[in-house]
């Protein structure tokens, strides 16, 4: 008998600790709204590029703070965080961004912290960029110029004329 009223203390000490449990997976529900609170971290990881297909067409200009990846026909100026121009795709405007990669054919000024063109890439226009990459048998027409900070640009740009027109 003693050796059985051992047991059953121990079984209720288990029952007493397996009810403890229960609140302890109470706590872990509050606990989930502190992991919903890590949720909104998690979106605030990068979301996925906004792809346009190389059936689009848009006319107009395009801003966003995210990725865009163009396959289509862009009339008009786009500012992204990352712009991949695709081998299909065709932008007539300006294009700004922090980092821009070109495969395909930009008719109009690239600004951009990291410009790089791949061997597919057509450019027309004016180049002003932090640094550059431009590979084997990409096709280039205008000028490039080196910035600190090229898409604050517009605004140093017309500044140094002036003050070159002064001293002369």
């Amino acid at each position: 008998m003693f050796s059985k009223s051992k047991i059953n203390e121990p079984g209720t000490k288990a029952a007493e600790t397996a009810k403890p449990a229960a609140p302890e997976a109470a706590s872990p529900i509050p606990a989930a709204p502190k992991g919903a609170d890590m949720n909104p971290t998690t979106p605030k990881a990068k979301p996925p590029a906004s792809v346009l297909s190389s059936d689009l067409h848009i006319t107009g200009n395009m801003k966003t703070t995210g990725d865009i990846q163009v396959e289509g026909t862009v009339e008009g100026d786009i500012r992204a965080h990352l712009l991949t121009i695709g081998e299909s795709a065709t932008i007539k405007g300006e294009v700004v961004a922090d980092d821009v990669v070109i495969n395909g054919r930009i008719v109009g000024r690239v600004r951009g912290l990291k410009v790089r063109l791949t061997s597919t890439a057509r450019v027309e226009g004016d180049i002003i960029h932090k640094t550059i990459a431009i590979e084997s048998g990409a096709h280039f027409e205008g000028s490039v110029q080196r910035q600190d900070d090229p898409l604050a640009g517009k605004s140093k740009a017309p500044a140094p004329k002036p003050a070159a027109a002064k001293p002369a």
